[in-house]
């Protein structure tokens, strides 16, 4: 599931066990609000077969169900527990599943608190297989957990859909069930649904019946074995376009009437399936792999690889001519190429137990990226992994990290687990360990997994395995380190001699943190590759802390060369001085490595944070895109530093906006014939940041043309309607305020609408934000916007959005979907340079969260913390950079 969410104003990236647990754990204990619901159910009973009939009534938010589960009773048992949430239980019967011999009543006993429902008998039931058949109703949510419906305006007005969410702990909102990843079973879904809306499911329909009454029944072919989180439905007034890939019929499914605008989706699905076909030596299995998307959005994902039915938002699927950029066109690729993935990584082979997350996840991440820059090299993506591994460490360089293979007991500590250790750490962990054992090794390994481990459930040892028999090369230790130990190893380039034409390194092995100056290191086998510049690359195993490698050549030498490894490198002043000359020759991939290392090794005080500033000084203006659009990222990240001090933050904006003015002049407010991707992506970020930096002269352009749209329709290309628009909406007054928000109110097109709300919340001025605020709690932006609107307000004023967010919680929840809760409100907070938001954000955890839920609410702590840190004790080396260098 990709829980990476991109509004029109920012990207937002920002235990030990190993194995499954054979038990269930003891439940936690804790007063505060929100229950620890203990996950596991006891082992004494498997299912092996659903047949489940839903009969949802959309309008009353309600629905009517039956199901009947083939389960085997593996010891003698007088209940059978499964999982269960706002149910209400009609009847339940178990019978033998010969068929033969009488069926017996349950009792049915529900724990809300534990999320379970069990059914007792009077007498022990006898080890075999039977059938368990009830009748239960239960209800329609309106945000994305179980089924849960979707409002959204149309030209012909107002439409509703439904949609399932079930990842990670939500099947058991729609189905009373096995809410676990490795209790797979087979499943046969019916549902009835109104005449003339459109029924999809993860297999193709089989028979459809005309009730009479209005309502059809549609029944859908038996589903392979899976796991219950992977199962989906959906109804609604929709149009599906297809095409062919051998014996798989590839769709999208979209609202009426914009089916066109999935079709870069719908192709570049053809071209990735046809790839991982190949990729993987097992073809996909089932005979559809539809593509669904839905209005609206969530805090929490923005797809899900629902096997042989992928659930995508609009904003992550569709591509609409009139505002839709090249960043979204790549988006769409990207997040289609990670779903994918998942129908092997995921769907036919699953982790057992959530601890192994990343098996999906991580995998996903970097068959994405890998897949992205081998199907569409012109957009040079291959950049974007250094900007992923960039994500993960700065969220493992404190100490509420966590490793990759992670210990996991309850629903929350699971949702929790979807964050950038398990995504973006896991995609460079094995981005790494592939470019040590090479590719044709990796590759072989994983075919191999598939085979051995298909419709089944693995430990990530499962995995390392196969590709260490495949590579017949050691990695079990190296994997072990990176995988079930947090933290990043830092690589010190004690010295580099250069004698007789080759260069002689002597590296140590420490740890990189950012708020435990102290630490004891951690030991890590890195792999390491250095390169002098214009040598060839040299590998070796950096163990016990401590190595030495020759490089060929006595030019600078680049300590991670191509930049898969998953460590920091921290060279000496002299060293440094050297890369910095010869800068302008790295390969891009290096240039942006350096300096991803340089800022994080500056904000952490372990060398001078100028040393950032004298890298963007040697960048040409010439350079690749991708190394400009970073280096704006990263002077407006220090720009917010600066808040609340008018005189600094000027001299810096001075300083930031010189370095920029020259490349945006390059490229121009206005596409160029033949121009490259990335470089359109560039103009979108630098007239973002430079107005963010507050260029008058960007500002004021984007005003003249956002006024003069009416009458010059060339004022707002499509490709920076967007942009253009976000910039007003940052630098509105009222009255522009009004009339954004009247736009919002007229337009017809869910994508865009949604845009707009999110903009009208992007304000810097502290009343328009609390406008924002207060219209995010209506019904008028749509149930799944107002949460999004409270973010985006907290990306400019996090003291003002927390703060409302706090005082109206009980309003809020009902706009966050419980997946997202624990992690929603610290992350309003993240931004924050005001001590005192670190009590409110601990008060918050204490009187709300359960003891063993507070992992987000405690690197949210730690973020501020470092946030205040880094401007107190940073910020004057920048200012005295400033001051020599005339800034």
């Amino acid at each position: 599931m990709r829980r990476f969410l991109v509004t029109a104003i920012a990207l937002a990236l920002a235990g030990n066990c190993a194995t499954a647990m054979a038990a269930a754990p003891a439940t936690m204990t804790d007063t505060a609000a929100t229950q620890a619901t203990t996950t596991q159910l006891p082992r004494n009973v498997r299912p092996t077969h659903y047949d489940v009939a839903i009969v949802p009534h959309a309008q009353t938010l309600t629905f009517d169900g039956q199901v009947t589960i083939t389960l085997d009773v593996l010891e003698p048992t007088t209940t059978i527990t499964l999982q269960a949430v706002d149910m209400t239980f009609a009847s339940a019967k178990l019978s033998p599943a010969t068929g033969k011999g009488k069926a017996v009543a349950a009792k049915v006993g529900v724990d809300a608190d534990a999320q379970t429902a069990t059914f007792t008998f009077d007498k022990p039931l006898a080890v075999g297989s039977y059938r368990l058949a009830m009748d239960y109703s239960g209800k329609i949510g309106t945000q994305a957990n179980g089924l849960f419906a979707i409002d959204y305006d149309t030209k012909a007005g107002k439409k509703r859909a439904l949609f399932t969410q079930f990842e990670n702990s939500d099947a058991r909102r729609m189905i009373p069930s096995w809410d676990e990843p490795s209790h797979k079973a087979t499943f046969t879904l019916e549902a009835t649904v109104p005449s003339g809306e459109m029924a999809v499911s993860n297999m193709p329909a089989t028979a459809t019946t005309d009730l009479g009454n209005g309502l059809t029944r549609v029944r859908f072919a038996q589903s392979p074995k899976m796991s219950t989180y992977l199962l989906f439905f959906s109804q609604g007034e929709f149009d599906r376009a297809t095409a062919k890939l051998g014996e798989t019929e590839v769709g999208v499914i979209t609202q009426k009437g914009v089916v066109d605008q999935a079709k870069f989706a719908l192709d570049s699905s053809v071209d990735v399936l046809r790839e991982y076909n190949d990729y993987f030596g097992t073809p996909y299995p089932l005979p559809k792999l539809d593509n669904v998307a839905s209005p609206g959005a969530s805090q929490f994902f923005s797809a899900m690889e629902n096997w042989g039915a992928i659930f995508t938002f609009e904003h992550t699927l569709l591509l609409d001519p009139a505002f839709s950029t090249q960043s979204d066109k790549q988006r769409v690729f990207s997040v289609a190429a990670h779903e994918i993935a998942h129908q092997w990584f995921g769907d036919l082979v699953t982790m057992s137990w959530w601890d192994d997350l990343w098996l999906n996840e991580g995998f996903a991440t970097w068959m994405a990226s890998r897949t992205t820059q081998k199907l569409h090299p012109e957009w040079n993506t291959q950049l974007n992994a250094v900007a992923g591994r960039e994500g993960a460490m700065s969220r493992d360089a404190v100490a509420t990290t966590h490793p990759v293979v992670q210990h996991v007991e309850t629903v929350e500590q699971a949702s929790q687990a979807f964050d950038a250790i398990t995504y973006q750490k896991g995609g460079a962990v094995i981005r790494m360990l592939e470019g040590y054992v090479g590719e044709e090794a990796w590759r072989e390994g994983v075919r191999n997994y598939m085979k051995a481990h298909a419709y089944g459930n693995t430990v990530s040892d499962d995995l390392w395995k196969q590709v260490q028999a495949a590579a017949g090369k050691p990695i079990l230790d190296i994997a072990h380190d990176f995988t079930l130990q947090p933290g990043i190893p830092m690589i010190t380039v004690q010295s580099a001699t250069c004698s007789n034409g080759k260069t002689t390194l002597k590296l140590a092995q420490g740890e990189f943190t950012k708020d435990r100056p102290d630490k004891q290191p951690l030991s890590w086998r890195v792999p390491v590759i250095a390169q002098a510049v214009g040598g060839e690359p040299v590998r070796t195993i950096v163990e016990g802390g401590s190595g030495s490698l020759d490089v060929p050549g006595c030019g600078p030498v680049v300590v991670n060369a191509g930049q898969s490894g998953y460590y920091r490198t921290l060279y000496s002043p002299e060293q440094f001085a050297s890369i910095r000359t010869g800068f302008a020759k790295l390969p891009a991939i290096d240039q942006l490595g350096l300096m991803g290392d340089t800022w994080a090794l500056g904000l952490a005080g372990l060398q001078s944070p100028a040393n950032y500033l004298d890298l963007v000084k040697a960048t040409p203006a010439a350079s690749d895109p991708q190394i400009w659009g970073d280096i704006a990222g990263k002077l407006d990240s220090l720009n917010d530093y600066y808040q609340g001090d008018v005189a600094r933050q000027t001299r810096f904006r001075k300083f930031a906006i010189a370095q920029l003015a020259p490349v945006f002049a390059r490229v121009g407010w206005d596409e160029k014939q033949g121009e490259a991707d990335p470089v359109k992506i560039l103009r979108t970020r630098l007239i973002d940041t430079l107005s963010s930096l507050g260029d008058d002269k960007v500002i004021a352009e984007a005003r003249r043309r956002y006024a003069a749209q009416d009458t010059d329709p060339a004022a707002v290309p499509a490709a920076l309607r967007k942009t253009i628009l976000a910039v007003v909406a940052r630098h509105a007054d009222a009255a522009t305020w009004d009339q954004l928000h009247a736009a919002a109110q007229a337009e017809k097109t869910p994508l865009m609408k949604d845009e707009l709300y999110q903009m009208l919340s992007s304000s810097e001025d502290k009343a328009l934000a609390q406008r924002a605020l207060e219209l995010a709690l209506t019904d008028e932006p749509g149930a799944t916007n107002s949460a999004g609107m409270i973010r985006a307000v907290a990306s400019q004023h996090p003291e003002l959005a927390f703060d409302f967010a706090m005082d109206h919680m009980n309003d809020v929840n009902k706009r966050v979907d419980s997946s997202s809760r624990s992690r929603y409100y610290p992350g309003l907070a993240n931004g924050s340079l005001d001590p005192a938001m670190v009590g409110k954000i601990q008060s918050y955890a204490e009187q709300h969260l359960a003891a063993g839920s507070r992992r987000d609410a405690n690197t949210a702590v730690a973020n501020v913390i470092y946030r205040v840190k880094v401007r107190n004790e940073r910020l004057p080396a920048v200012d005295a950079w400033l001051k020599k260098h005339g800034g």
